[in-house]
């Protein structure tokens, strides 16, 4: 080390090097090529790039006084900090320099490559890696001597000051360039996209930008907005697909787009109308406009993916079910009809077959199986059940055609979860009689403060532990039949037509469960129950090690009822677990990791697609899961801590109250 020099460490990373004496903390970052974020290139504007300077002697990196190798405040500092505060031991990387040998602390928020790190538990942190990046630059003014255009100039500004040169630029960037670089007289903040395109152009100092994470779901459509600079989510919401007027389930969808002119392009305007609703909503919570808004990701089911990319679906309607295209596809947003600004793009998930879609891909980016020693089993329940199974050596995955029993339809006091839905569902085993919860609140029915609570019908999760604890308590018999014997002795087994129902709420209007909604539900769930078993087969794998639950609904399904009911193979209890809305949660990654979209674009390309619909043995499957929670399969680990009824192959006589152990009391609300 000369005496121009000085050895400049970091952490966390380790890296260090002998710099010259007057550099900032930013350029020895650079030079190393540690992870220090920056927006403003140096100006001190951003604070992006602060730094922590630890105090005292740091004898392992041979420095006696650390403070003493960086120079003093700057106005630029004192001005930040007196505008947004920095804390104890906080330097503007920009702006303090090297005065001698120095250990720099790179906290993980000022890292461009840093820890997301997630709220809730079933949600996995990632690793940040923006697609988007912002750099400040300033424009050199054209004058009569030169012959270069506003461009060339502002592409010289970004190699100058930032070492970037992008190819492109979007031609709605370009129309409006020459008024943003003579509004911000000459600086100006340019986003790049993916390090090959500009998208925008803003006159001054910009340094938040934002993106949209959209699950398109048969029934719902769910988005998230974000900061893309710091991972952190502004707002969620959701609305209905409107395409449920075309049709409730995915095929039916399909058979609209055959037989009617102009019927898929009818969906398509729908879905985008909605899509644009929703975004619109999303900006309007977070006080932002939509030029903000610069990069979405998409993802959804084959046919609700080819319907927005606007898509002829019907290959998807027979087999053998082809796609328009398997891999994941970056769109400028106005050609898709997405209102955002001019020049933001879309990302579309890959998808992994005829009927495992982008939604799919989502999950297993969020879930990364691919990542894992464990055999798991992830199912993510909707109007189309999309299976995959394995770990780190192979994965497999399959579609099961479940319908939209599991989101209220098809269910006679059916609903979607929204205010006032049954999601809970409690029988006493002796009484007979029901307590439920809805949502909105968390009191049960029979807690003192819930009168007056509006109940207004049952969704997913509630009819799946309604038809669940129907047979625990044997109102319910193994093969889904409802015993009308105990019409005799109570009151809330009514007969209904030619078969009987079950009073889960008494009242004016009552809401029962019915024989057809019994059966509504069986058929949901042996669809997926052998979809299931196909892909252990194939594995082959006689059990799994987890299962997880995922999508909106999924999530709130409770596992021990989904297991009683046979939605899913038997497993332990403890290893059935809620993953979320995975397929959101894996656009929410693709928003903010442009590594991650390689990653799941490879990774979907391996996995092994099982065409339920070929498969000669689906329908021995489905037929064997109709029963509850399965004709031949003893559920054995289930059994270890539930008390299951004995198997009645028929409608028995009526038998006492209290005639057998409440095996789950112990384990519930």
């Amino acid at each position: 080390m000369s005496e121009s020099t000085a050895r400049v460490v970091f952490v966390p990373s380790g890296r260090q090097a002998d710099v010259a004496l007057g550099t900032s903390l930013l350029d020895a970052a650079r030079l190393l090529g540690v992870d220090l974020a920056s927006v403003c290139g140096g100006r001190g504007l951003c604070g992006r790039c602060q730094v922590t300077i630890p105090e005292g002697e740091l004898p392992k990196q041979g420095v006696l006084d650390n403070t003493a190798g960086v120079s003093a405040w700057t106005d630029s500092e004192a001005e930040y900090a007196q505008q947004h505060g920095l804390g104890p031991g906080r330097r503007l990387g920009c702006k303090a320099l090297v005065e001698g040998p120095i250990v720099v602390d790179v906290p993980q928020e000022s890292q461009i490559h840093r820890q997301v790190v997630r709220k809730r538990a079933e949600v996995r942190d990632f690793e940040l890696d923006p697609v988007i990046t912002l750099h400040y630059v300033a424009v050199e003014p054209p004058d009569l001597g030169t012959a270069s255009g506003d461009l060339s100039r502002l592409r010289g500004a970004l190699q100058r000051e930032w070492g970037v040169e992008p190819p492109f630029i979007d031609h709605h960037v370009l129309g409006g360039l020459q008024h943003a670089l003579r509004q911000g007289r000459w600086e100006v903040t340019v986003a790049v996209h993916g390090g090959e395109t500009i998208i925008a152009v803003w006159p001054g100092f910009h340094e938040t930008v934002f993106g949209v994470a959209i699950d398109i779901g048969s029934t719902t459509i769910a988005g998230h907005l974000m900061d893309l600079q710091s991972g952190t989510t502004l707002a969620s919401a959701g609305v209905m697909n409107p395409q449920i007027r075309f049709g409730e389930d995915l095929m039916s969808r399909v058979s609209y787009a055959m037989l009617n002119d102009g019927g898929a392009e009818a969906m398509t305007a729908a879905v985008r109308l909605a899509v644009n609703q929703l975004i619109a909503t999303l900006a309007d919570s977070a006080g932002l406009d939509l030029d903000d808004i610069v990069e979405l990701t998409v993802v959804g089911n084959p046919i609700m993916h080819h319907l927005f990319l606007g898509l002829d679906p019907t290959r998807l309607g027979a087999a053998p079910f082809a796609l328009a295209s398997d891999e994941g596809i970056l769109v400028p947003a106005r050609e898709v009809g997405v209102e955002a600004n001019p020049a933001a793009r879309v990302y579309v998930l890959p998808c992994i077959a005829g009927h495992v879609g982008a939604d799919a891909a989502g999950v297993v980016l969020s879930e990364e199986p691919f990542q894992s020693e464990e055999v798991t089993l992830i199912v993510d329940v909707g109007t189309n059940a999309e299976i995959v199974l394995g770990n780190r050596e192979r994965l497999l995955a399959a579609s099961s055609p479940t319908g939209p029993a599991f989101e209220g339809a098809q269910i006679s006091a059916g609903m979607r979860a929204a205010p006032g839905a049954i999601e809970r569902v409690r029988i006493d085993p002796d009484t007979l009689e029901a307590r439920v919860r809805v949502i909105g609140s968390d009191l049960w029915s029979d807690d003192k403060g819930f009168a007056g609570t509006e109940i207004s019908g049952i969704c997913g999760s509630g009819i799946i532990e309604a038809v669940a604890e129907m047979y625990l308590v044997g109102i319910l018999t193994s093969d889904g039949v409802i015993d009308g014997a105990l019409a005799e002795s109570s009151d809330l087994v009514v007969r209904h037509g030619r078969t009987y129902s079950y009073v889960l709420v008494p009242g004016q209007p009552s809401i029962n469960v019915t024989q057809d909604d019994v059966r509504a539900v069986q058929l949901a769930k042996a669809a997926l129950h052998a979809g299931c078993r196909l892909l252990m087969d194939n594995f082959p794998v006689a059990s799994v090690d987890q299962i997880r639950l995922a999508g909106a609904f999924g999530s709130l399904i409770d596992p021990m009822h989904a297991l009683v009911l046979g939605l899913v193979p038997d497993c332990d209890v403890a290893n059935v677990t809620a993953a979320g809305n995975a397929a959101a949660s894996g656009a929410q990654i693709a928003l903010l990791s442009r590594s991650a979209r390689a990653t799941i674009e490879e990774v979907a390309h391996r996995i092994e697609k099982i065409e339920t619909a070929i498969e000669p043995a689906f329908q021995e499957y489905f037929v064997a899961a109709m029963a509850i929670p399965h004709s031949s399969d003893p559920y054995e680990r289930l059994a270890g801590t539930v008390t299951l009824p004995e198997r009645q192959e028929k409608v028995a006589a009526p038998q006492r109250r209290g005639r057998r152990k409440r095996g789950p009391s112990e384990v519930r609300e």
